[in-house]
């Protein structure tokens, strides 16, 4: 009868099922990671890790113990001598499995079965690196910006922006110049009504200070030769005389 046998009989007899799982745990032994079912992978971790537990008094009757179960020379002589040093400060649970997919042939559960301890990738005990930030630096070229302006401008906005700078100059420029020429031009004739009108247009014209300044002078000196015009003609008496007639 089978009562009370509850463990994974692996559909194997009993003399099988013991070769099978020491040689499986010789073989995990030797490499650190073997690949199986999920089934023996379970049945492997409960057979072995008594035996490791074993390892760590290093006895002749610890070592007959173990290689009653194992019968290989090399495995146990691998188990005592790196395998109980590297494991001597954990007090249990030698052996982790890592689930895979399922087999193609008869589609059964796939797993690793590991020892801990030779596993880096999954070791909590790693020098945490600091992390460093990369900060771009500022060339001499690109604009400094005030505390108070905080606006990030790329490369392609600041020469957008230069280029518009130089347009408006550009255009400031030949208005001047324009503006400069029909100054020249009434200075040198006579002031009349028409020009002053004239000018008074011209200085309405988009222009620097410096223009508006030079308009306002001629307009002032203009002025200036009219009153004195004027003077004269009141001084001479022919001129009284042809306004009286």
């Amino acid at each position: 009868m089978r009562h009370g046998k509850r463990f994974n009989h692996l559909s194997r007899k009993s003399a099988h099922r013991r070769a099978m799982l020491a040689n499986m745990a010789s073989s995990l032994i030797e490499h650190k990671r073997i690949k199986t079912t999920l089934a023996k992978a379970k049945a492997l971790r409960s057979y072995i890790e008594p035996l490791i537990t074993k390892s760590k008094n290093d006895t002749t009757h610890s070592r007959r113990i173990v290689f009653s179960y194992l019968k290989q020379k090399d495995a146990i002589t691998e188990l005592f001598s790196e395998i109980s040093t590297k494991i001597a400060d954990r007090p249990g649970g030698y052996t982790r499995i890592i689930k895979l997919s399922n087999r193609l042939g008869d589609n059964a559960q796939m797993a690793f079965i590991e020892l801990v301890d030779y596993n880096d990738d999954y070791a909590t005990n790693k020098p945490k690196r600091k992390k460093s930030r990369r900060t771009r630096r500022k060339s001499s070229s690109e604009p400094t910006l005030n505390d108070n302006n905080l606006v990030k401008e790329t490369n392609d906005e600041i020469i957008v922006k230069s280029d518009k700078n130089n347009r408006d100059q550009a255009s400031e420029e030949l208005a001047s110049k324009e503006v400069k020429k029909e100054v020249d031009q009434v200075s040198e004739k006579p002031a009349s009504k028409e020009v002053k009108k004239e000018v008074a247009q011209a200085s309405e014209e988009p222009a620097s200070k410096e223009v508006k300044k030079e308009v306002d002078q001629v307009i002032e000196e203009s002025v200036s030769q009219e009153s004195e015009q004027e003077k004269e003609d009141n001084k001479n008496p022919e001129n009284q005389e042809n306004k009286e007639e």
